[in-house]
């Protein structure tokens, strides 16, 4: 089954706890109807088993969230994290009898600073929203999820997700400056700094991004901002192979360009977009490779790249001739993942790194993959990361459909890693890549890591089971 629930907490537990959670916060923030609560139990992840929370809590204030701490601590009850839930590993999946900690009401934007080039926000401040506002000051936010219409700054840095502009802008890591955290005692702890430099200490902030909450909950996050680019310009390539698409990767990279988007989809991932959004992009191509440039000429590096696609055997080079034209382009790979769930219905999307000069190894590899568990796997990527994420389209009402896809998500997973490679490069561990971690960091790693969650969380009750 894609989903698996264990028995629900008994009703007395249950009303203690709401009882102890109400004398700090207000009526309207504690959920305790089972049909709500059901429905905060998982993320977007398939796999991943989750059980029944006891409530589901939203806090406003940093204070409402140290009073849920201080009473899971009480009562020894696990506390789960939650952002808008858009995850892919079910690391904001519930755990049987659990406060559900939703963020998603903490909202607000408190500051946007273009001297520092900052902005301070509280961690239910959705990813779009941001951009949108420091937009207004001539700045950017630059990580950008295809979710960012939806996911939260909170999920963003506890997952540690990148986006589509990570090949010349970095991930979401690279711009948390400084955070404030409950710790899972109720403790408020400050991390990090507003100044453009710092190095007191160790580095503590980077350490609760990519955590998945299982160290602390964010309460607000000072992040560091850019200043806006130049509109982009796309160029669009087709490749008779997707090795050759891979080629032109390299081919860009060693040549020095800086696009700020490499995106690479293959011929089904083409053909998914083109029956859910009718685009018209060309079904006849085994890989489409998108090109953007956001510098003050960007027409002449779509040229210097357009000529190295050409030399890796591209069929055919069509540069954007405005904006307008390089937006609908990236609505195209920003509909890939949707695309590719409508073709049977669920989706295991895998989230497998590797060194760029892999990638073509990886995407034939995958290929091969899916002709022996008879699937269908569409393969989009951020090229210029090496990060790709091959989608296994799939039946959950077969059992054997099943099956097979689940095998054919380990067996990718397991050649990322032979080629040099990562399980994840922005989706996180959470439920469904634990074993994988183990393998990928060794025993050693495994342990030290084990440790350092003991000294946040002696008692284990935040965000358990998820990562090891």
């Amino acid at each position: 089954m894609i989903m698996s629930r264990i028995e629900a907490p008994r009703d007395e537990d249950t009303g203690n706890l709401v009882d102890r959670l109400l004398t700090g916060l207000p009526a309207g923030s504690v959920l305790s109807d089972p049909d709500v609560t059901a429905s905060y139990a998982t993320d977007m992840a398939s796999f991943c088993p989750a059980g029944v929370p006891a409530v589901v809590v939203l806090p406003r204030t940093v204070e409402e969230v140290q009073h849920v701490l201080r009473v899971a601590t009480e009562l020894r009850v696990p506390v789960v994290p939650q952002g808008a839930r858009t995850g892919l590993s079910g690391a904001a999946n519930a755990t049987d009898g659990c406060v559900v900690l939703s963020l998603v009401r903490m909202d607000r934007i408190l500051e946007i600073d273009p001297v520092d080039r900052i902005a301070v926000v509280e961690p239910g401040v959705v990813n779009a929203t941001l951009s949108r506002a420091v937009a207004a000051h001539g700045l950017a936010y630059p990580p950008d999820p295809s979710s960012w219409e939806s996911c939260t700054i909170g999920g963003n840095i506890g997952t540690a997700s990148g986006g589509l502009c990570c090949v010349k802008y970095g991930v979401t890591a690279e711009y948390v400056l400084g955070l404030d955290v409950v710790l899972a005692d109720g403790r408020l702890m400050s991390t990090g700094r507003r100044t453009a430099k710092g190095v007191a200490g160790y580095d503590l902030t980077r350490l609760f991004v990519g955590s998945e909450g299982s160290l602390g909950v964010v309460v607000r996050a000072v992040l560091a901002l850019k200043p806006e680019p130049p509109r982009q310009l796309v160029l669009a390539a087709e490749f008779p192979s997707a090795r050759a698409a891979c080629d032109a990767v390299c081919a860009i990279m060693a040549g020095g360009h800086v696009p700020s988007l490499l995106e690479l989809m293959d011929r089904t991932t083409v053909r998914a977009v083109n029956a859910l959004t009718g685009m018209g992009l060309p079904e006849t191509t085994e890989a489409l490779l998108l090109a953007a440039f956001d510098t003050h000429d960007p027409a002449a590096d779509l040229a210097a790249v357009g000529a190295l696609c050409e030399a890796a055997g591209a069929t055919e080079v069509v540069p954007a001739d405005d904006l307008a034209e390089s937006e609908l382009l990236l609505q195209a790979r920003r509909a890939a993942l949707p695309a590719l769930e409508a073709v049977k219905g669920t989706t295991m999307i895998d989230d497998v790194c590797v060194p760029r000069s892999r990638l073509g190894d990886l995407i034939e590899g995958i290929e091969r993959i899916a002709g022996k568990h008879r699937l269908t796997i569409g393969v989009c990527a951020h090229a210029g990361d090496g990060n790709t994420h091959p989608t296994v389209c799939f039946d959950a009402s077969d059992p054997d459909e099943s099956r097979r896809a689940r095998a054919s998500f380990d067996e990718i997973m397991a050649l990322g890693l032979e080629l040099g490679g990562t399980i994840t490069g922005e989706h996180g561990v959470g439920v469904l890549k634990k074993e994988w971690l183990a393998r990928e960091i060794g025993p050693v790693g495994l342990e030290l890591q084990r440790q350092i969650k003991q000294v946040f969380d002696p008692l284990g009750i935040l965000n358990p089971g998820k990562l090891f």
